[in-house]
C-alpha cells in the first residue's frame, strides 16, 4: 500500500485538492444553496447569460467562500478570475475589467471576478470596481472576514448582495474529514481515522474547514506503517490517525481570532458581558480565548479597568483599585506571568456586586451640558483670588462645609438652570447601598430640609 507520506510529495496541499467543483459538494452553509437562493441561481448554466447581481459573502476563515466562487464559475460556464486585495492593485482591476468587456462583446463570455479579502482595498481600489459592477461586465463575488458595514464603500454595497456565511457545524467537519480520507483527490484510503482523532480535529478546528484538513493532512504524515508492516501486501489495514497523530501534528487549538478583525470585537464584547452579568467562568473562558491568541494583555487590562469603573462602580470601590493594580502588574511582570493578575482582577470584578449608576451619572450630566443645559456657576462659588474678583462678588455668601459639625452646609452648587437637578442615583447594591441612604442626608441638608 502505498505510504501516507509516498502520497504527499510533490502535490498540492490537502485543503486545496478537496476544494467542491460544483455547489452539491458543498458542506454547509445550507441557508444560502436552498433551490432559488441566489448562488444556486448565479450557478445556473442558463443564467449566465443573464445579467447577475454581484455578492459580497462575508464569514470566518474556512467557512468556504472561495470554494463557492469557484464552484458557482464551474457549474455556470462563466469565465473565472481571481484577485487578491493583498496584492492586486487598481491597474489590475481595470485590466480585468477591460478583459472582462472584451470577452463579453466578442465572445459572449461573462466573466465572474472573485476578490478575496476586499476590506484590505483602499476606497480608491474599491472605486475602480464600480463601473465593472454597475454596467455587468464581471459578476464580482468579493469575500471578506471583516464587516463589510464598516470596510466597503457604500456604493459598492449598494451594487451588492451581503451574504453572511456561517462557521461549519461539527457534522460538516465529520463529513469534510471522512471524504477527505477515502477521495482519490484527497488521501486516497491511505490512512484510516479513529473515531477519537476524527473528534479532536473538529475541535481544533474551531469550524474552519481548511485548518480541518490541513491538520488531518499534517497527522497523516505521523501515521506511517512501521517498517515490518510496510512491506505487506495489498489488502491490508492502512495506518490510523490517532489523536496522538493529531497532538504531535497540532500542539494546541487552531483559534479563529483576529487581533484587527470581527472576532477581536466579538471576544472582548463577549469577555465584558460575562463580567457584568456576574458569570465567572464565561470570562475566563474569554480570558483565554484571547491569551492564548496572542492578545496584547495591555488592551485586556485597559477593559477590564474600563470594566471596574462602569459595571462596578461605588458598589464595590476596591474593583477599580484591583483592575489598575492587574495592569500595573501586567505592565511589570509582563507575559505569561501576566496571565495570573488578570485572572485575578476577572474573577473579583465578575464575582462582586455591581453597578452602573456612576457611569450613567456621567452620561446624563454630559448629555445636559451637550443640550446647552449648563448655565452660569453660581456667584458664590466663582473662584475670588484674583484681582478684582471682591468687587464682582464672586465667593460672596460661600459657606465653608468644614465649619459645620455636620461637614455639609445648605447651599446652591449647581447652576440656576440645573437646580434641584440628580444625575447619580445609586442602587442598593453592595456598598452602593451605605451610599444611598448617606447621600439621601446629603440632599436633604443641601436643600436646607435638615
Amino acid at each position: 500500500m502505498t505510504s501516507p507520506t509516498a502520497l504527499f510529495q510533490g502535490q498540492t496541499p490537502l485543503a486545496v485538492r478537496m476544494r467542491p467543483t460544483s455547489l452539491d459538494e458543498v458542506a454547509g452553509q445550507g441557508h444560502l444553496l436552498r433551490p432559488g437562493s441566489p448562488l444556486v441561481t448565479l450557478a445556473n448554466p442558463e443564467a449566465a447569460a443573464r445579467a447577475a447581481t454581484s455578492v459580497i459573502l462575508w464569514g470566518p476563515p474556512g467557512t468556504g467562500k472561495t470554494t463557492l466562487a469557484q464552484a458557482i464559475a464551474r457549474s455556470s460556464g462563466r469565465r473565472f478570475v481571481e484577485l487578491s486585495a493583498v496584492t492586486a492593485g487598481v491597474k489590475d482591476v481595470r485590466e480585468v475589467m477591460q478583459e472582462a468587456l472584451t470577452q463579453r462583446d466578442l465572445y459572449g463570455q461573462s466573466t465572474i471576478l472573485f476578490l478575496d479579502e476586499i476590506h484590505r482595498f483602499t476606497k480608491a481600489q474599491q472605486d475602480a470596481l464600480l463601473p465593472g459592477v454597475e454596467n455587468g461586465w464581471v459578476v464580482l463575488i468579493a469575500a471578506t472576514t471583516e464587516n463589510p458595514s464598516f470596510s466597503v464603500i457604500s456604493p459598492l454595497l449598494s451594487r451588492s448582495l451581503l451574504l453572511t456565511l456561517k462557521p461549519l457545524t461539527d457534522d460538516d467537519l465529520r463529513l469534510l474529514i471522512d471524504r477527505a480520507v477515502a477521495d482519490a483527490r484527497g488521501l486516497a484510503g491511505a490512512v484510516a481515522l479513529t473515531d477519537e482523532a476524527r473528534d479532536a480535529l473538529v475541535r481544533l478546528s474551531s469550524g474552519d474547514a481548511r485548518r480541518a484538513l490541513t491538520a488531518l493532512e499534517a497527522a497523516a504524515s505521523f501515521a506511517e506503517p512501521a517498517d515490518d508492516e510496510a512491506e505487506t501486501a495489498d489488502g491490508s489495514e492502512p495506518p490510523q490517525i490517532t489523536p496522538e497523530h493529531v497532538a504531535q501534528a497540532v500542539d494546541r487549538a487552531l483559534l479563529r481570532y483576529d487581533r484587527q478583525g470581527d472576532e477581536h470585537y466579538d471576544v472582548i464584547s463577549a469577555f465584558i458581558k460575562s463580567i457584568r452579568g456576574s458569570d465567572v467562568d464565561a470570562a475566563m473562558h474569554y480570558l483565554a480565548r484571547m491569551i492564548e491568541a496572542g492578545e496584547d494583555p495591555r488592551f485586556i487590562a485597559r477593559r477590564l479597568i474600563i470594566s471596574a469603573a462602569e459595571d462596578i462602580g461605588l458598589a464595590d470601590p476596591q474593583a477599580l483599585g484591583i483592575a489598575v493594580a492587574a495592569a500595573d502588574a501586567v505592565q511589570l511582570i509582563g507575559m505569561p506571568e501576566g496571565r495570573i493578575p488578570l485572572a485575578e482582577a476577572t474573577a473579583y470584578l465578575a464575582t462582586t456586586a455591581k453597578s452602573n449608576a456612576a457611569y450613567l451619572a456621567i452620561n446624563a450630566a454630559i448629555a445636559d451640558v451637550r443640550a446647552g443645559g449648563f448655565g452660569r456657576v453660581p456667584v458664590h462659588l466663582r473662584d475670588a483670588h484674583y484681582p478684582g474678583a471682591k468687587r464682582l462678588g464672586h465667593g460672596k455668601g460661600y459657606v465653608y462645609p468644614h465649619d459645620s459639625e455636620v461637614g455639609v452646609s445648605p447651599q446652591q452648587y449647581l447652576p440656576d438652570e440645573l437646580r434641584g437637578r440628580r444625575y447619580y442615583e445609586p442602587t442598593n447594591h453592595g456598598q452602593e447601598r451605605d451610599v444611598q441612604a448617606r447621600l439621601e442626608k446629603i440632599r436633604r441638608i443641601l436643600a436646607g430640609e435638615r
